[in-house]
């Protein structure tokens, strides 16, 4: 959203690096920010501004005049904001963007909303809206700017118009691409090719200089040199390429690991690229991808690679965040007020409330001792300072490494984000245990398992045959779609129905622990080893569907009595007309119809309906 509104700002951010900065801070902060400053020093801008990280900052100690309002506003340091992007200080939106709103919850610092959304459905104020919408809270007669009830996207001119009138800012444009420089001489200079490559000097401290300077300037022997072309001294860049460059191209050297002649041979990379699928984070979307395409585009215009773009498909998966946490709001005088209420439009303070002390009331969480005040119930990103991260290997010391894997792959689209719930986990864990009984049979009385398994050699039948089938067909269209969750869906219906089953024929079982394999990898080895096998599942083929056993044989048909539909029956889809009467005259629903009457005739569609005349002079039910 392009909206530039002096009213939402609530803290300022200077970023690490300002140049600014130490003249801004005050005594009794100056040992805080120094040593922040310090820390952040040792980061890349890709770690700093990757968009899972936890927010951090600290307080300058000093404060801005807010030209709109004339209210004081802190100025905090924070290392998601970067002194090579734009002025390397920023007036923070936390109702507004994301990384604002993470740190003002964090921080404490209050929230007020100026854009009230369009749609009245996301009207809820209990996470951040970056949409267009109506402004709200943004007037100040005195100063004459009022843009109250403008549209969010003509706002933007208006306050920039009243910023240059007053003297208060200028309009400027700014468009950055940033990608690192190869290795040169001086400022302007490159080496010649024939000086190439380069060798690194070996170093024994890899400690941040304290000066900004990368590590290798440490090496001053090596960086005093001479231009090879005109003899002059001169200085070697020291600022390389950073260690995640390697990242925008190794899906190529994948293809050609042992190459020392070459990036990739032509005829490898020509039959194993482009990438088929490309799966990285939200934070990825943007940067990553944007580097990653600039090489291989660079490396298609010299011949390298014979594709314009690197990668067929891009999949930005969901983050995972938090189990929920809920939220009470008070105004300014201290009191709770329900999140979306007016008072809450302009500031409010936020405080957590413990889960024993919530309940559920219609859609909304309340306070179970004032059931009036609704709660804000949100999942937020994992971070050790909310003290929500699921540590992995406690869950799989718990439930087992396969149940954690379902259970990410269950709990939602893989493109979507999804509230972790450590109660939810139980249900694939029975899931797969149920899975493993069906297979090997119930436990002995000392709890340990038969050998081998309880699958047959007997010929499966239709009802089998077809709820494999129908299995397979659903599991591998949502593989492919990347919907794992209803993917597992389809495997549970199998299992409940393969329960009723009498007898497990081998070639289904096989089947389905073929099926399972992608899912849960450790409990289909460990099945497949019991169903005779001593070669990994790993090398078999993922079963194919057959669609003749996918097609439904069954049909639902209306049945009407004299012109009116009073019911539907099940029939097969050959059934034939005195057949369909029969199962008709049985129904629950229907037969009350017919007690007691006589038939005039029936009429008869095969697979559309079937409507029985009644001849209401008679009492007893005839046949046509």
């Amino acid at each position: 959203m392009a909206l530039i509104n002096v009213y939402v700002h609530r803290y300022l951010v200077v970023a690490p690096e300002h140049p600014l900065l130490m003249s801004l801070v005050s005594d009794s902060q100056r040992k805080y920010v120094e040593e922040y400053t310090e820390v952040a020093s040792r980061k890349s801008d890709l770690e700093r501004t990757e968009l899972q990280k936890e927010k951090s900052g600290v307080f300058s100690g000093s404060y801005a005049k807010n030209p709109a309002n004339g209210e004081a506003i802190p100025i905090w340091v924070a290392d998601y904001v970067l002194g090579s992007y734009g002025t390397g200080a920023i007036m923070a939106v936390p109702a507004h963007d994301s990384r604002d709103h993470d740190f003002a919850m964090k921080y404490d610092i209050s929230i007020c909303w100026v854009v009230n959304p369009n749609d009245e459905s996301d009207s809820n104020f209990e996470e951040p809206y970056s949409g267009e919408g109506i402004l709200i809270n943004s007037s100040n007669a005195e100063l004459g700017l009022d843009i109250n009830g403008m549209l969010s996207k003509h706002a933007a001119s208006k306050v920039i118009d009243w910023a240059e009138s007053t003297g208060q800012g200028r309009r400027k444009h700014i468009l950055v691409l940033k990608f690192e420089r190869y290795f040169c001489l001086g400022d302007i200079v490159s080496l010649p090719e024939s000086e190439l490559p380069v060798i690194l000097p070996e170093l024994d401290d890899f400690t941040p200089t304290g000066t900004g300077e990368p590590p290798l300037a440490k090496a001053v022997s090596w960086v005093k040199t001479r231009d090879p072309v005109s003899g002059k001294p001169a200085a070697r860049e020291t600022s390389t390429m950073p260690q995640w460059a390697g990242s925008c191209w190794y899906y190529l050297r994948f293809m050609d690991p042992k190459n020392t002649e070459a990036l990739v041979d032509k005829t490898k990379e020509m039959y194993w690229g482009p990438v088929d699928v490309y799966i990285g984070g939200a934070e990825h979307s943007v940067l990553h991808l944007l580097y990653a395409r600039f090489w291989h585009k660079v490396l298609y215009d010299i011949g390298v690679v014979s594709t314009k773009e690197p990668f067929q498909c891009l999949i930005n998966q969901g983050l995972i965040l938090g189990e929920v946490e809920y939220t009470a709001c008070r105004d300014a005088d201290g009191k709770l007020v329900s999140p979306g209420s007016a008072d809450v439009l302009t500031e409010y303070c936020q405080e957590r409330v413990p889960e024993e002390k919530v309940m559920k009331s219609g859609d909304s969480f309340v306070l179970k001792e004032n059931p009036s005040i609704r709660l804000i119930a949100r999942a937020h990103k994992m971070s050790k300072s909310r003290g929500n991260v699921i540590n992995p290997d406690d869950v799989v010391l718990e439930y087992g490494a396969d149940s954690l894997r379902l259970y990410e792959m269950f709990m939602g689209p893989l493109r979507d984000s999804k509230t972790w719930s450590t109660g939810g986990i139980e249900g694939v864990h029975r899931f797969l245990g149920r899975t493993w009984r069906l297979v090997v049979g119930q436990p002995l009385p000392d709890g340990s398992f038969r050998d081998g398994t309880v699958a047959t050699d007997d010929e499966p039948t239709l009802d089998q045959l077809r709820a494999l089938h129908k299995c397979i067909g659903k599991v591998t269209e949502e593989i492919e779609g990347t919907r794992f969750n209803t993917g597992i869906s389809a495997m549970m219906e199998f299992l409940n129905a393969a329960y009723k089953w009498d007898k497990h024929p081998r070639s289904i079982i096989e089947a389905f622990v073929l099926l399972l394999s992608p899912y849960a990898p450790h409990m289909a080895e460990e099945l497949w080893l019991r169903l005779g096998y001593s070669n990994s599942l790993a090398y078999e083929n993922f079963p194919k569907a057959n669609l003749e056993y996918m097609k439904d044989s069954t049909i639902v048909l209306p049945v009407q009595i004299n012109g009116k539909t009073r019911g539907t029956i099940q029939i097969d889809k050959t059934c034939s007309e005195d057949d369909a009467f029969r199962l008709a005259s049985v129904d629950v629903k229907i037969s009350k119809y017919l007690v007691g009457q006589s038939i005039k005739k029936r009429i008869y569609v095969p697979g559309k309906i079937l409507n029985v005349i009644l001849d209401l002079k008679n009492v007893e039910v005839g046949s046509r």
